[in-house]
């Protein structure tokens, strides 16, 4: 049992990242050959990319499970299927990667993670988002035993979910400053260092927007260890504190209001440029990056309107009320909320 002020730690073993090394994931599982089979959660799309690369690479048996949606259903079709498996591979974007986190920790089976799209922080972190869960908007798992990430795979990803990754990397700028806050106006605890650790990997699209925005093998390289770092963060904090602020919060609120508009990172990304007016910090200059990595910097570019933006801004504190943020203070109406987010020029 742990003690009173204590969290546990948990961090991924092993990571492997590089250009071709998806070949190397049978040694990197360190499969066991014909004696269990290898059960791998993945979208429709990825398995018709790569599945033969894998199926050769593991060398041993292997049970496809086509992950349609992130929501419990799903989960449970995968923990059906590892039934006497070795291990459950993630094999794919959030999605996948989030289905096989929850299926794997739930019936006590090692997950590794496989992206082959850098979208969000999920691939590391120990939370899975998953609709339909008993919170709503994420569920405590374990973090992946290991991550193998392929650089010439997830660089042939669509540009659009690359520049969501940014979305949600630079997000991390308005949670420290939440995670702050709380710390100061409740004394929840606050991690300095998981708190740097978000921190650093944030400035990595914030101070390198225009390197990023060319999305060469070097940027996608930068972008990918950049989540991995934040999900790491998480690990070390014990919560998803130092990654997940009041512009998650903004995030979860449009998926309520307007599902399947935008991804998850862009969407995080409008919200820390409307979080960070309201912090005080340089939001113009977190509007220009996410501009220049090609993220959308307003509701219209992905067909979210107005309405639906002040309505999340108003919804959000309510999506995680035990969550102190600077949206918990603010108490925004729908005047004020419209605005905010006027004055940030999101819509």
């Amino acid at each position: 049992m742990q003690s009173a002020g204590s969290h546990r730690m948990e961090f991924p073993q092993r990571i492997l990242v590089g250009e071709g090394v998806l070949e190397d994931l049978g040694s990197f599982i360190e499969a066991p050959g014909r004696r269990k089979p290898v059960v791998i959660a993945s979208g429709a799309n990825v398995q018709e990319k790569v599945r033969d690369r894998v199926t050769r690479a593991i060398d041993s048996p292997a049970k496809w499970v086509e992950v349609e949606d992130s929501d419990m259903k799903n989960v449970e079709q995968v923990m059906q299927a590892a039934s006497g498996a070795y291990c459950v591979i993630g094999l794919g974007g959030g999605k996948s990667v989030d289905v096989g986190k929850l299926a794997a920790y739930k019936i006590g089976l090692p997950l590794f993670s496989v992206p082959t799209s850098a979208s969000h922080d999920g691939i590391s972190s120990p939370f899975a988002s998953i609709s339909g869960s008993s919170k709503g908007y994420s569920a405590k798992a374990k973090p992946p035993v290991g991550i193998l990430a392929d650089i010439d795979v997830i660089a042939a990803a669509p540009r659009r979910l690359e520049a969501a990754g940014c979305g949600d990397l630079i997000s991390k700028l308005t949670a420290v400053k939440d995670w702050q806050l709380a710390n100061k106006k409740t004394g929840e605890y606050y991690g300095g260092y998981a708190a740097n650790l978000a921190l650093m990997s944030a400035n990595v699209v914030l101070e390198r927007s225009k390197k990023m925005g060319k999305y060469d093998q070097g940027a996608t390289r930068d972008l990918v260890e950049g989540l991995i770092s934040a999900g790491v963060a998480a690990g070390i904090a014990g919560s998803s504190r130092p990654c997940s602020g009041s512009e998650h919060l903004f995030s979860h609120a449009l998926d309520a209001v307007c599902p399947g508009k935008a991804l998850h990172g862009e969407q995080c990304g409008m919200g820390t440029i409307i979080m960070a007016l309201l912090h005080g910090l340089e939001w113009e200059k977190v509007r220009r990056s996410l501009r220049e990595v090609g993220a959308p910097v307003s509701g219209e570019e992905v067909g979210i309107g107005d309405e639906d933006i002040v309505t999340a801004l108003v919804k959000a504190p309510s999506i995680r009320p035990d969550r102190y943020t600077i949206l918990t203070s603010a108490k925004l109406d729908r005047k004020r909320a419209r605005a905010l987010a006027s004055e940030a020029r999101v819509i």
